[in-house]
Order: C-alpha cells, then structure tokens, then sequence
C-alpha cells in the first residue's frame, strides 16, 4: 500500500470579494470582512481596504499574510515618494506602482495576491478604478469586482452598468452613469445577492466613498452563515 502524502504550500486563499465603482466625481470600493481557509471561518471582523493615499484606496482579497506585505512595500514606496517630491502619489500614479510592484514579484512573495482593485480620485477629481491579474497587469474601468464572489458579481454589473454600444470609446467607458448614492445601492445589492451564493464572502460589508469632501466609511451587515 502506497502512502499519498498531501501537498504541502506556503500560500492560502483566505476567500472574500472586493468591489470598486467610480463616478463623474467619487468613488465606491468595497468589501467583506470574512477571512476563512477552507471551510473555516478565521475572523467575522477583518478589513480587506487600505488607504494608500488621500485619494488613493486599495481592496485586496486572496491570501492576507501576503496582502499585509503588499500594503507594507506601497506604504515604504509612498513614504518614499513623498520625501523626493513633497506631495502625495496621485491615484493613476499608485496604480503604476502597484502594477510594477506586483510584476517584480509575481514568481514567490506576492504571487498569490491575485485579487486587487485600487479606487480614487484622478488629478481632475473624477472617479477611477483600475483592476488587476495575477501578475500586476491593470487597466482603468468604470467598475470592477475581484474575489471569490467576482464570478457571480461581474455579469450583474455589466448587466446594470455596461454600454450597449460597442462604439463607445474607453476612455468614455472609465466612469458610470450612476450618482454616488445609486452606485452605493448597487453595491449593497451586489453582497447581498453574492453572499447568498458564496460561502467565502459575507458577515459584514465595508465601504469606503472617496470625493471632493475627504473619505467616510459606510456598514452593512451580511449573512454570517
């Protein structure tokens, strides 16, 4: 009789949804607060959003421990960039930087930092959101989901927020029709419906709304079964 020994990895997904919508003159970035590994639920309380910067604000789902390192190595970075220049990194400037960051390191330390999206305010105070792959390639959209709930949210978003024309051109493409309380509404339904589907995403929704007034942060309990 052979002995099958199990896999052994240095790298877990710690599971939850992330969600980013960007307006003519805000932002929307949200998330849940489970943590689990596989069928076990770590925390009901753990914020997935980072502030990077005043207009600059990230939602990382996947593997935490890597996600923490993350934030870590943009926080030096940021630190860094704001000695040499005597100002902070604009919003499409932090999505550079992440992009390159996660490039560097896609073979080992960040690799399973594969769900990102960075939301905020651009230099002419529109909303913008940039997504991510695996490997830190990005692009600038009006909205975005990533996670483990992503797969049930994205159709329902192209569904309510998706240009029927395919000649609209991107750059036109890159903010939503909808007011900042229309598009905090959507969110809200996008969970509720996500967390009655997917076992890693739920307990509580965090937002936060970046625009011209500064940053708040907004709650909504989820199922926590």
């Amino acid at each position: 009789m052979t002995k099958q020994h199990a896999n052994w990895s240095p790298y877990d997904n710690n599971g939850g949804t992330c969600v980013a919508i960007a307006g003519g003159d805000y932002c929307v970035i949200a998330a849940d607060t489970r943590m689990s590994t596989g069928y076990n639920i770590l925390t009901r309380d753990y914020s997935k959003i980072c502030k990077l910067a005043d207009k600059s604000v990230m939602a990382s789902s996947g593997f935490q421990a890597d996600v923490r390192a993350l934030q870590k190595v943009l926080a030096a970075r940021h630190l860094i960039y704001q000695h040499q220049h005597n100002k902070q990194m604009s919003c499409p400037a932090m999505a550079q930087l992440l992009s390159n960051t996660l490039y560097y390191k896609r073979f080992f330390l960040m690799g399973s930092c594969r769900f990102n999206v960075l939301g905020g305010l651009d230099n002419e105070g529109k909303g913008c959101v940039f997504t991510y792959d695996a490997v830190g390639s990005y692009e600038r959209v009006g909205y975005s989901s990533q996670g483990s709930g992503s797969t049930l949210i994205m159709p329902f978003l192209d569904n309510q927020l998706k240009s029927p024309s395919p000649l609209l051109l991107p750059a036109q493409d890159a903010v939503t029709p909808l007011s900042e309380l229309e598009a905090i509404d959507l969110v809200k339904t996008c969970f509720a419906s996500a967390t009655e589907r997917d076992i890693y995403t739920g307990d509580k929704l965090e937002m936060v709304i970046l625009n011209a007034d500064g940053i708040r942060r907004e709650f909504m309990e989820l199922r926590k079964d």
